[in-house]
């Protein structure tokens, strides 16, 4: 891009001042942080009610590892439709049917008897769910420049440690308190009561949010006016560096799609081995009460935020997205090969799981403005969905072979560190198979 196109667009994105960005931020940030919450406590709390229902149930660790992953079955199936879909008929239409949808399968998850029936329960869930984290994604970038976007998808990612901090605690107490009440179980209330805010919220979506800038009754003509041109200058300036693509077929011709889509695949490996192990490797150390082992698991949480916020901010500063995506993805990893070496100490175990999830926060916020970055409106929608179907693969391989490794070897530990050497290749092929050169200039290196 030449000096007068980059002084053009600076130009253009100071034309929207930073109370418009403050008054969307306001209006659409909030709720869709509220919603994203609700969606990790009803995607990861079988985390913590399989302390309760494996023994009650008596399903074994694999059984239990299979279903974990199984949610992420559903995601590759329906994923690109639901986010084409969204494209088409706006977000609030396809949010309202989203969350309705997955808040009823998640209460409906407490009459689930065998292990058929508990795959089907968090397959139908992954169905239901479908769309939802790439829907968010494609829509900030609706509203937001590229140069703004790590720091608003690090905002919507905070809901998942603020979920994990909550959720844990709650889902514990819920299993332990209501344990009983009116003849279910703990961990039944737990899935009845968790399901319930997803159906209201999604009403709330469907009359608070607006589809597009050119709707939003609440900005002035001019706000609109100004927001619009900074995001169609963005398209065109893809556009002349030749990322200009064209729908579906375009994004399932590009390799970098599925080099992306490889990172994610690692990434939603080391999700998925936080969020449903994390309270396994708290229960190793000789903690065995369901509502302290919820507290304890909302630690590294915190530790997350923090790098989260301080990363996303220092890469939209330099305009730098590849090492600070790969660098955490590869600290992440790190700790949980060194998970072993813990010996059961639970201080040092939560040291550990607080390193990971900051690495997992931190690279998440950034890695996802890299393909809404690089593909081009006309096939953003498909892209960023296939990215994530892609993705959610690992989400089925991790938690299935750690549950397997658990069940032949005994170890939790070892399949752990095998998920991390998975882990640590996705920061690796990320430096390699998104070299800086290709990457749209003023977001690169």
């Amino acid at each position: 891009m030449s000096a007068s196109e980059t002084v053009g667009m600076t130009r253009a994105d100071e034309a929207v001042s930073e109370s418009t960005y403050r008054r969307i931020s306001r209006r659409i940030l909030p709720l869709l942080f509220v919603c994203y919450i609700i969606n990790y406590i009803d995607r990861v709390n079988i985390g913590i009610a399989q302390i309760q229902f494996k023994a009650d149930l008596h399903f074994s660790d694999l059984v239990y590892g299979i279903g974990a992953g199984l949610f992420f079955v559903g995601f590759l199936c329906f994923e690109v439709p639901s986010n084409l879909l969204l494209a088409k008929l706006g977000a609030r239409k396809t949010l309202l049917r989203i969350m309705v949808m997955w808040g009823a399968v998640s209460s409906a998850t407490l009459f689930v008897r065998t292990p058929t029936e508990f795959y089907a329960a968090r397959m139908l869930l992954g169905v239901a769910e479908a769309g939802f984290f790439p829907g968010i994604i494609l829509y900030l970038s609706y509203w937001f420049p590229a140069a703004r976007r790590a720091r608003v998808t690090a905002f919507s990612f905070i809901a998942i440690p603020v979920a994990t901090m909550i959720g844990a605690p709650l889902s514990g107490w819920i299993i332990r308190s209501f344990h009983s009440v009116s003849g279910l179980a703990g961990w039944q209330w737990m899935f009845l009561l968790e399901g319930l805010p997803a159906i209201v919220l999604g009403v709330v979506v469907y009359f608070r949010l607006e589809d597009r800038p050119e709707t939003a009754s609440w900005l002035s003509a001019a706000e609109k006016a100004s927001l619009v041109n900074v995001l169609a200058a963005e398209r065109r300036e893809r556009g002349a560096q030749g990322h200009e693509h064209g729908g579906m077929l375009a994004a399932l011709g590009d390799w970098r799609v599925y080099v992306a889509g490889l990172v994610s695949f690692c990434g939603y490996v080391l999700a998925s081995t936080i969020a449903f192990f994390s309270p396994m490797v708290i229960q190793a150390t000789g903690v065995h009460d369901a509502f302290h082992v919820g507290v304890l698991a909302a630690i590294p949480a915190l530790a997350g935020i923090v790098s989260m916020v301080l990363v996303s901010r220092h890469s939209d500063r330099h305009r730098e997205r590849r090492w600070h995506a790969a660098l955490p993805l590869m600290i992440a990893a790190c700790s949980l090969i060194a998970l072993p070496f813990s010996r059961g100490d639970l201080a040092f175990s939560i040291v550990l799981l607080a390193i990971a999830t900051a690495g997992h926060l931190s690279s998440l916020s950034v890695f996802w403005t890299i393909p809404s970055t690089y593909l081009a409106s006309t096939s953003a929608a498909a892209g960023i969905a296939l990215v994530s179907s892609i993705g959610s693969l690992g989400g089925l391989v991790g938690p299935s072979m750690i549950g397997y490794v658990k069940s032949v070897s005994g170890s939790l530990t070892l399949g752990i560190q095998m998920a991390g050497c998975v882990i640590l290749a996705g920061g690796v092929l990320l430096l390699v198979g998104i070299p800086a050169r290709l990457m749209p200039k003023g977001n690169a290196d």
